[in-house]
């Protein structure tokens, strides 16, 4: 019978080096064995997964035996009978799954954050399990109470399974003080905390804000606007490194008729380049291209809005992500408020079909404060657990920073610096 072993875990705990320690055992003891490497998400597959295993693999006694590639490492005499792959987890990319098999061998799977494979990917890959010595093992922490990971921990498959949780306060790895911070914000009953520090699953549907089926629907859809529907440009500023600036577009419910701008970070340490391009954006007087209004991230952004500003674009708003002060209570900041707006917009609105986009829509966990207010998870907390930094997913949310109010035909007053705006005002601080 195939080894089938799985555990749960909060952050912090070894997981992928773990992992890395596993594939390396079976590479150097068992000949002619074969191995599938996934992911829930490609940024933490390529980033930690991969980058673990290659580490650990140049370290490993047996590692001058084999070939390191980007996706890949091969036997050096038998690279094709002896090997391990990495496969994106993306269902549509299930059938790279079937066919593997090792008969004489060893033929098996890794699944790291495993919450968020596909059940698809799932059902095809227990085909490599039919012959020889198969072994299957999968981990992360348990983002679902539903899908084939929560089964195999908690549900009608764990009796098949050598499962066990890993509580990320008894791991010596683990940073305590900020288990206590998330412990402090989120309540430990909360599914923030039962998710990502005691790796138990959500008492809610998911722990992401935003759900992949809302995502695909979004995708897929019309894009349909009013011919008197604002322009609105989002700018989430990058503050350099792999981060990127991004200018989103939104018109009424259409967020794929103008494709979003990414620039890398490091192009623009000279914030000159910035500037000039979305002051180009701004003059842009065409009646399809006229922007009614920019928000721009302050976080890194305040340069680049002061400039444009002394320039004399009227039209550009300096949006606070932290700001507490937030035109709805449940909202715990307006990161929070922004997030929410959008996800209820993507159940009419149209974005582009990439899966950057998708994934940074569906990155973002949440949890309940203590006041029971919305609090959307950090960049930070994102990257430590393998996420990219949702730069486009947040250009697209700045554009729900404040109603717009509809074209007009004719401008009543053209000094008024919220032209175009809806007669909304705010507390001094949260917008300049």
């Amino acid at each position: 019978m195939p080894i089938l072993m799985t555990a749960t875990s909060g952050h912090g705990t070894g997981k992928s080096v773990l992992g890395a320690w596993i594939a390396n055992w079976l590479l150097s003891t068992r000949p002619d064995s074969i191995g599938t490497v996934t992911a829930g998400t490609w940024p933490q597959l390529n980033q930690r997964t991969l980058a673990m295993l290659r580490q650990w693999t140049k370290l490993c006694m047996t590692g001058h035996w084999f070939m390191i590639h980007a996706r890949s490492i091969l036997h050096k005499a038998r690279p094709d009978t002896w090997k391990i792959v990495a496969q994106t987890s993306k269902e549509q990319n299930a059938q790279s799954f079937a066919g593997q098999h090792a008969a004489a061998s060893t033929s098996w799977y890794m699944f790291d954050e495993a919450s968020l494979v596909p059940d698809g990917v799932w059902d095809v890959a227990s085909g490599g399990l039919s012959d020889g010595e198969p072994m299957w093992f999968a981990w992360g922490q348990p983002e679902r109470n539903t899908g084939r990971f929560y089964e195999v921990n908690f549900g009608n498959q764990a009796h098949r399974w050598d499962h066990r949780r890993i509580d990320s306060r008894t791991s010596r790895f683990a940073n305590k003080e900020l288990l206590e911070q998330w412990r402090t914000d989120f309540g430990e009953d909360g599914d923030y905390f039962r998710v990502r520090v005691l790796g138990l699953p959500p008492m809610a549907d998911e722990l992401q804000f935003i759900d992949l089926t809302r995502i695909r629907a979004a995708q897929q859809r019309e894009a349909q606007s009013l011919a008197d529907d604002p322009l609105i440009v989002g700018v989430d500023v990058s503050g350099g490194g792999s981060a990127y600036n991004v200018i989103a577009f939104r018109r009424g419910n259409d967020a794929r008729s103008i494709p979003r701008i990414r620039i890398a970070g490091e192009l623009t340490r000279d914030r000159s380049v910035l500037v000039g391009k979305l002051a180009e954006i701004l003059k842009d007087n065409r009646p399809a291209q006229k922007v009614a209004a920019m928000f721009i991230d302050m976080a890194f952004g305040s340069p680049i809005f002061e400039r444009l500003r002394a320039l004399g674009y009227r039209n550009v708003y300096e949006t606070n992500f932290g700001l507490t002060h937030t035109p709805e209570r449940r909202m715990a900041n307006m990161r929070a408020y922004m997030w929410d707006r959008m996800k209820d917009w993507l159940l009419h609105g149209a974005i582009e079909t990439d899966e950057k986009m998708a994934m940074d829509l569906a990155g973002p966990g949440y949890g309940i404060s203590r006041r029971n207010q919305l609090v959307l998870e950090s960049k930070a907390a994102m990257q430590k657990r393998g996420q990219a930094s949702p730069d486009d997913g947040d250009a697209l949310a700045l554009t729900f920073a404040q109603p717009v109010a509809p074209v007009q035909k004719e401008e009543s007053d053209e000094e008024d610096e919220f032209k175009g705006l809806g007669n909304w005002s705010y507390p001094s601080g949260w917008m300049r």
